[in-house]
């Protein structure tokens, strides 16, 4: 009986080969990650910042643009100064404006009332008088709207206002005395008016032409 014997083969282990990331390549992942994460982070800042720059500019735009329309409703309707008899209808003094306008309603003969619109402490407000028909009480709240006791019952227009030119016109743009004299103010048939706001390098300017209603 044969039996053949296979000859011995030694037998060689297979060592596995594990593959993964070294300490050194984790800490540049870790860092690339982080410059990455960083740049994100500025980007989407300065995004909401832009984003609330802008929303910002547009309301004060728009709070801007309602205190022109105010102010443009008042000139539209400001009394001649043949109704007032001879009183001067409008008063400008540094950034203060002092217009007396007529009060037209329905079923109701037609009243006048005092405006002021003053620039103070980079706020920019409007004050009205009651409508009334009396001269003569008009006359006090003439001489009420050159005081501080209107005060409290100011309305704010605008903030952050740096400053306010006011120029009425007489045949041309009046600045300094010329634009507070007498007979220039009684005559007076325009108002520019120019707001400068405190973040903003450019005014913004609009004419008025005085009672055209």
């Amino acid at each position: 009986m044969r039996c053949d014997v296979l000859p011995f083969e030694p037998v060689h282990r297979r060592q596995s080969s594990h593959s993964g990331f070294t300490l050194i390549e984790m800490l540049i992942a870790i860092s690339i990650l982080a410059v990455v994460a960083v740049l994100g982070w500025r980007g989407l800042d300065s995004i909401v910042r832009a984003r609330t720059a802008l929303a910002d500019n547009l309301e004060q735009t728009r709070s801007l643009q309602l205190a022109f329309a105010q102010l443009q409703n008042d000139c539209i309707n400001a009394a001649t100064s043949g109704v007032l008899q001879s009183r001067i209808p409008m008063q400008t003094a540094g950034h203060t404006l002092v217009l007396v306008r007529n009060v037209i309603a329905d079923t109701q003969p037609t009243r006048v009332q005092v405006v002021r619109y003053r620039l103070r402490n980079n706020q920019l407000t409007r004050w009205e008088s009651p409508a009334v028909r009396d001269l003569g009480e008009l006359d006090r709240w003439l001489q009420m709207a050159n005081t501080d006791a209107t005060t409290s019952q100011e309305v704010m227009l605008q903030s952050g206002v740096a400053a306010m030119q006011l120029r009425p016109w007489n045949n041309g743009w009046l600045d300094g005395d010329a634009a507070i004299a007498p007979d220039n103010v009684v005559n007076t048939t325009g108002l520019e008016v120019t707001l400068q706001l405190q973040n903003r390098s450019n005014g913004m300017r609009k004419v008025y032409l005085l009672g055209a209603a």
